[in-house]
């Protein structure tokens, strides 16, 4: 999808109602335990992670990075940049931030287009909030050493391609679960992070 046609697309339909629990429902696993879709907990904390849009080879691009495989959480997998809030920083402030440090881009070369639907996320108790930016360019990104063992850079046609859309059977928490993810050909990207990109793929063009 061409860069401008993203662009206008997200921007007017984050004026209206977002699909929220829907789209997220979408590519949840199943059984998710502790999760209602559209419910967001009272007491649970904010984190915040930046859906990041820029113009690239082939159309419009976004943002996700891998984690090394050494960390305690979320090892080895494929996320946004994202973090917790800090006392006083308001979602659009901690993801600019959070992305800052992750993958190196400008805060002031992002405009910030909206925010998409909070989604619960009850392995680690925290409340996601994704804000959705867009940079005129490419940003000049760089990983934060750690943290963030590669950046990607996925065309949008990858998440809005039905193909790209599968499943398969993994053992988690000591259940057998079934697992929607993305295939992006080197990395599967599946939960909390694919749930987000179901909404902006949602937004993009609605389901048939």
């Amino acid at each position: 999808m061409e860069w401008s046609e993203a662009l206008r697309r997200l921007d007017r339909a984050l004026e209206g109602p977002l699909p929220g629990g829907a789209a997220h429902a979408l590519m949840a696993p199943s059984p998710r335990r502790g999760w209602v879709p559209g419910v967001v907990p009272q007491g649970a904390r904010d984190a915040a992670c930046l859906f990041l849009l820029f113009p690239g080879e082939g159309g419009s691009r976004f943002v996700l990075t891998l984690r090394p495989a050494h960390l305690a959480r979320h090892a080895g997998q494929v996320s946004m940049p994202g973090g917790a809030v800090d006392p006083g920083e308001s979602i659009e402030e901690a993801a600019l931030r959070e992305a800052s440090e992750e993958v190196g881009s400008d805060p002031g070369a992002i405009r910030v287009l909206g925010a998409l639907s909070p989604l619960h996320v009850p392995v680690s108790g925290f409340v996601m909030r994704p804000i959705v930016g867009a940079a005129d360019r490419r940003p000049s990104f760089r990983p934060l050493e750690g943290e963030v063992e590669a950046i990607l850079e996925p065309e949008i046609g990858e998440i809005l391609d039905p193909s790209r859309r599968r499943r398969e059977t993994r053992r988690i928490g000591g259940s057998i679960r079934v697992v929607p993810y993305y295939d992006l050909g080197a990395q599967h990207v599946w939960g909390a992070t694919a749930m987000v990109l179901s909404e902006v793929a949602w937004l993009l063009r609605p389901p048939a």
